[in-house]
């Protein structure tokens, strides 16, 4: 009931880059999940560059795997 509806990200001028991080972080929940297409409005070509985008940002280490921060941190 009280959801917040996510804006479409649309944005067909950027070319997709792994480089780019910041820009690839629109594309990301806080969780670090990649988005749907539902809610970023992409085409499906557009949608698997971004997604194998982020996935190479992610292994050369631009990007994090988990949003989350404090993993592997002492519990309270």
């Amino acid at each position: 009931m009280g959801e917040e509806r996510r804006h479409r990200v649309i944005d067909d001028t950027t070319p997709v880059d792994w480089k780019n991080a910041e820009w690839l972080r629109k594309f990301l929940t806080d969780n670090g999940r990649i988005l749907p297409r539902r809610m970023t409005g992409n085409s499906l070509q557009r949608q698997r560059e971004i997604a194998r985008a982020i996935k190479r940002a992610r292994h050369m280490a631009l990007l994090p795997f988990s949003g989350r921060s404090d993993i592997g941190g002492t519990r309270s």
